[in-house]
């Protein structure tokens, strides 16, 4: 006979085993509870001073039995969902409550946190008579953003509800009411999450640009939720009360993926998982995925996949359910090693390799590069926020045909084109990665040998989307990442790129903002070439002499 779980010390033997006996009886599939069951567990809970908790499934078996104290009952950690995240759980909560209280706060938060069928309280007279029976359940999307439905306490006779019924057409109307359930295609949906103590409008362009990269790897977007907070939650990151609406937005919109805007530590991944149950990836593992789709040559490839393992070893520990002992043997590094051992030392191992391939791929770089110095052939790089039009200018300006769609880092690997001047002279120009802000850490290492090269250039052309609603941060970004990769001293021309979709007094102002240094701040645009000569000019001029840089102030 399966055990009665929960705050049980105190109890004698017989009220012990009378609870248990509780797993043997059957609900009705019709009824919420049956009358007989309802008194049953009135009476003990008035006998034994405690609440009692009973988790009833859709065959109306009783599949766990719990004890709380007298004033609250802890539900423990439930089977995964019958159907998957989207759905409600599959069984429903009848509980009592002492002194015939009525449905409160944790109950509702319980229902929402759970996905449960339905929540019943069953009122507990003072003679230990079942006094009443209050009901809740979740409720579809609705206009007024209502998550739950809460029922009148109403006497045990006069109680009136077909369970099946009931549970079966509430499931198909959330169903039909969430247009992610509706979907047809396998891309993902996404619940955005946004956490933060800076102010709301830096935190609305946060989401615009993470809702950016999402949908570029062919997510869909269902919702966002935002919460400010002057002290992050260490555990969860929100707040307890904001999960209960996390979770209930994810139920009505049918995400099946939570992206936070920002880094989470191994501990808060697999904390928010487990009480939300749905599966959560932070910034970095976005971003990284997004690299990892976006890498063609083998030194990207290396430097995404190093990037990765980099960010996977400290969650491993984390993340691993699988403690059982491997033999040992030969080949083995010991007898007796836990299977997370051995991935650990496999993500060690491989990651030692690709940092070894990466400096054989270095050092033939460095072969090639005495080749272009002794043709005198000087480098242009053209650096930027990314998707700020990079790709587009080397392509107007070159006349090739590099990929330049409109999403979040279309270039990873560094591409290199030959520029005839005006006046006859050949420059090498070259594209690189797209900067971002906050750029994970060991992104920016493992791609520190791509990005080095951009100590060669003789001039760096600093692309800015004059259309971002953040055009000054991005700009401050992409200024900041040069001085740390100490490039501060080379010699920079900044260009205002889709100038054309922009009113002319915009255009206007922001000439006027750059005056001091008119052959230094340029507006152009990219698609349209007429623009682009006072770009070739600066270029020549600025590999003719020194020329002043243009701060982003």
């Amino acid at each position: 006979m399966p055990h009665a779980i929960g705050h049980l010390t105190g109890l004698k033997p017989g009220q012990v085993t009378r609870l248990e006996r509780l797993y043997r009886r059957r609900v009705p599939v019709e009824k919420v509870i049956s009358p007989e069951l309802a008194r049953s567990c009135t009476e003990l809970s008035h006998e034994i001073r405690r609440q009692i908790g009973l988790l009833i499934n859709r065959r109306g078996i009783i599949e766990s039995v719990i004890i709380g104290t007298d004033r609250q009952l802890v539900i423990p950690e439930l089977a995964r969902s019958r159907s998957g995240p989207r759905l409600l759980r599959g069984v429903r909560f009848v509980h009592t409550h002492l002194n015939n209280q009525p449905l409160n706060k944790d109950d509702l938060t319980d229902l929402a946190m759970l996905r449960l069928d339905l929540m019943a309280v069953l009122g507990v007279g003072n003679g230990g008579e079942p006094i009443s029976i209050s009901l809740a359940h979740l409720v579809p999307p609705n206009p007024q953003g209502k998550a739950y439905e809460a029922w009148a306490p109403q006497s045990l006779q006069a109680f009136q509800c077909r369970c099946d019924q009931f549970v079966q057409s509430l499931e198909a109307e959330i169903s039909r009411a969430t247009p992610a359930l509706r979907r047809t295609d396998d891309g993902p949906s996404a619940l955005l999450v946004s956490v933060t103590a800076e102010r709301r409008s830096d935190q609305e362009e946060r989401l615009r640009e993470c809702q950016g990269l999402a949908t570029s790897q062919g997510i869909q977007v269902v919702g966002t939720v935002m919460q400010r907070l002057s002290r992050i939650n260490p555990k969860y990151v929100l707040g307890v009360g904001k999960i209960t609406e996390v979770i209930i937005h994810a139920l009505q919109s049918g995400a099946d993926l939570l992206i936070f805007d920002r880094d989470l530590t191994p501990a808060q991944i697999k904390a928010l998982s487990e009480m939300i149950e749905l599966k959560v990836i932070d910034r970095t593992q976005l971003i990284l995925d997004i690299f990892a789709s976006r890498a063609h040559s083998r030194t990207g490839k290396i430097q995404v996949e190093l990037a990765q393992l980099k960010y996977l070893l400290p969650r491993l520990s984390q993340f691993s359910t699988a403690f059982s002992r491997l033999g040992g043997g030969i080949g083995a590094r010991g007898p007796g090693e836990t299977k997370l051992e051995t991935d650990l030392r496999r993500v060690r191992d491989r990651i030692h390799h690709l940092e070894r391939e990466l400096k054989d791929l270095d050092r033939q770089r460095e072969q090639q590069r005495p080749r272009r110095l002794r043709q005198g052939i000087p480098m242009v790089s053209i650096v930027g926020y990314t998707n700020a039009g990079k790709s587009t200018l080397l392509n107007a300006l070159t006349r090739s045909c590099v990929s330049a769609r409109n999403q979040p880092f279309e270039t990873l690997d560094t591409v290199k084109r030959r520029l005839r001047l005006h006046s006859g002279r050949h420059v090498i120009l070259t594209d690189t990665v797209g900067f971002i802000r906050d750029l994970p850490q060991d992104l920016l290492e493992a791609f520190r040998t791509t990005l080095d090269e951009l100590h060669q250039a003789d001039v760096l052309v600093h692309v800015v989307d004059a259309t971002a609603p953040d055009r000054d941060q991005q700009m401050l970004v992409v200024e900041g990442l040069l001085r740390e990769l100490d490039l501060q001293h080379v010699t920079r021309i900044l260009v205002m790129n889709k100038c054309d979709q922009l009113p002319t007094e915009d255009v206007d102002v922001l000439k006027r903002r750059f005056q001091a240094h008119p052959e230094s701040a340029l507006c152009v645009s990219a698609l349209r070439k007429e623009t682009l000569a006072p770009l070739r000019d600066a270029i020549a001029g600025a590999l003719e002499s020194d020329v002043p840089v243009a701060e982003a102030g």
